[in-house]
This record gives structure tokens, sequence and C-alpha cells, in this order.
């Protein structure tokens, strides 16, 4: 009972729920990104270099064929996704550094503070 009750403990934590929905978060995303360089980021690549596709893009050298299209779609993707994520980390820590910057709202005071003001006030006069 022991084990068990030990990994429902570990992920029951708010880290590793957190971290699960960031893995389906990030596929998910993944292939949006997949179909953005697919459908309109590769065609205008390959309207710019006259090739079908950029996939189709290789090199032999002898009889061995290089296929370094898909090596180079690949490495679009992944920089596209770095941009996009760079760019909400950086919108989210602003939000938190302006949110920790505004000034926090003073406390209402107690009763036996408000008691001391009135007191204080009283023999002021």
């Amino acid at each position: 009972m022991g084990l068990i009750k030990e990994f429902k403990e570990f992920a029951m934590k708010g880290n590793i729920v957190d971290l699960a929905v960031a893995v389906i978060i990030g596929g998910a995303f993944g292939k949006i990104v997949t179909g953005l360089t697919d459908s309109l980021i590769m065609p205008l690549i390959s309207m710019v270099l006259g090739k079908e596709g950029v996939k189709d893009l290789s090199f032999s050298i002898g009889k061995t064929i290089f296929p370094v299209g898909i090596f180079f779609q690949e490495v679009i993707n992944f920089i596209l996704i770095a941009i996009v994520l760079f760019a909400i980390i950086k919108v989210m820590n602003g939000l938190k550094k302006k949110e920790a910057e505004a000034p926090a709202a003073a406390p209402e005071p107690s009763s036996t503070d408000k008691l001391l003001t009135e007191i204080r006030d009283a023999l002021r006069k």
C-alpha cells in the first residue's frame, strides 16, 4: 500500500500535472506549426528555389543521395516554434513583472488600529 500511496502523491503534485498539460499543448502546437510550414512557408520557399518542394532538395555524392530538404523543413519548424514560445514567455514575464511592480493595496486597518488612530487624533486636538 505504501508504494501506491507514494506514487499517487507523486503523480498528483502540481508540477507533474502542469508538465503533462504542457506536453499535450506542445504536441498540438507542433502540429499547428507543421501545418503552417507545410501549407504556407514551404510553398513560398519552393517558389524562390524553383523546386517542387523543400522536401525534394537533395544532393548526391557518387551513387549516394542525401535528402537534406526534410532536415531543412524540420529546422524551419523548430525555429518557428522557438520564436513563438520565446514571444509567449516574454509576454508572460512582462505581465508578471507589471503585477509585481504594482503597489499592493494597503490592508484594511484592524479595529484596534482604528481605535488607536482615533485616540491619537483626539490627543492631538
